[in-house]
């Protein structure tokens, strides 16, 4: 794998890893925007290349709208250190804050550029952008929030994660609104506790890694690709399996931290915002069913061009990953019984 073999990439994935720590480690705002920058600047070289004029485009916008959302950032931990005892400045400080860190980590709806950058990245480097790139952002909105702001962008994020994947042919693209859906769900776990932000966000993490490593070992970008090519029924089945366990269907693991958010919500009486949030992962569920269901069921008659089969050593780790997806959920029921 080329990041391996590149001291560079390693150099700049550890400043990566260690910009994230400076920024949530910090005592001040101007302490975490230096964190914020370093992040910046450590992830452009990871995801420019000059082989690839997409990914260098990618690297570019990135590096556009992060910018615009450290200045507006910068600019209001100024304005607040000079009218630091003005209260009534203080919602206006919350959501403009708010806003910037929405902006960083690509939620609705500051979202646009988001679906853009994602095709133009590979496998590796989307897993730390819908991973790793929102620890940072995520974690400084959760220091000073408004609470209705916030509420309207948990909305903002669920139903435009659910519609914006309809239609989408990209398999990038459909990962990326998938994420933008989750960010709601995630944004909703840092409002109640950092605890259940840290399961959810594991959680999301893993299931994330593994349809990452999943495409990135095929080589596949497009949906059309998962039934032109000929893959054995078993792949096709660990797909099912855990793109239905990202959906949040019970009884997989991705239903685990949804179930625990969804309790949450009822017994503190919030009934529309769950409504919505149950009817949107439905959404979702339905998309990533429609693709499954095509891939297991269509079967071309005439030789395929192309013959997709894995390393004995990369399959026993997806049948791994499958069966934790699977047993995770009965196992983590039993656990808290």
């Amino acid at each position: 794998m080329y990041f391996l073999n590149n001291s560079n990439k390693m150099f700049f994935t550890f400043i990566l890893f260690f910009s994230t720590l400076i920024a949530i480690s910090s005592n001040s705002w101007f302490g975490c925007w230096i964190g914020l920058e370093i992040n910046l600047l450590s992830f452009i070289p990871l995801i420019s290349s000059p082989f690839n004029l997409l990914a260098s485009e990618a690297s570019l916008k990135y590096f556009l709208i992060q910018s615009i959302a450290s200045i507006n950032f910068l600019f209001v931990i100024l304005l607040k250190m000079t009218f630091f005892k003005n209260f009534l400045m203080d919602n206006f400080f919350s959501i403009m804050i708010s806003s910037s860190m929405l902006m960083k980590m690509g939620s609705a709806p500051f979202h646009y550029w988001f679906p853009n950058i994602v095709e133009g990245l590979s496998w590796f480097n989307n897993f730390i952008l819908m991973t790793w790139q929102k620890i940072t952002p995520m974690i400084l909105l959760s220091y000073y929030f408004n609470k209705n702001f916030l509420y309207t962008m948990i909305i903002f994020n669920i139903i435009i994660g659910a519609i914006g994947g309809l239609n989408q042919i990209s398999l990038r693209k459909l990962m990326a609104f998938s994420s933008i859906n989750n960010l709601g769900w995630m944004l909703f776990a840092i409002m109640i506790s950092e605890n259940l932000w840290i399961f959810y966000f594991t959680m999301y993490s893993f299931l994330i890694s593994i349809m990452c490593f999943f495409f990135f070992n095929l080589n596949m970008f497009f949906i059309n690709q998962l039934f032109i090519n000929n893959i054995s029924p078993l792949i096709k089945i660990n797909l099912l399996i855990n793109f239905l366990s990202l959906g949040g269907l019970p009884p997989f693991l991705g239903f685990f931290p949804k179930w625990i958010m969804i309790n949450f919500l009822m017994n503190n009486k919030f009934y529309l915002l769950t409504f919505l949030f149950v009817m949107m992962s439905l959404i979702i569920i339905f998309f990533y069913i429609r693709i499954t269901y095509t891939c297991l069921m269509l079967n071309y008659f005439k030789m395929k061009w192309l013959k997709i089969s894995l390393k004995n050593n990369f399959l026993w780790l997806m049948n791994f990953f499958s069966l934790i997806s699977i047993m995770g959920m009965i196992l983590s029921t039993f656990l808290f019984l």
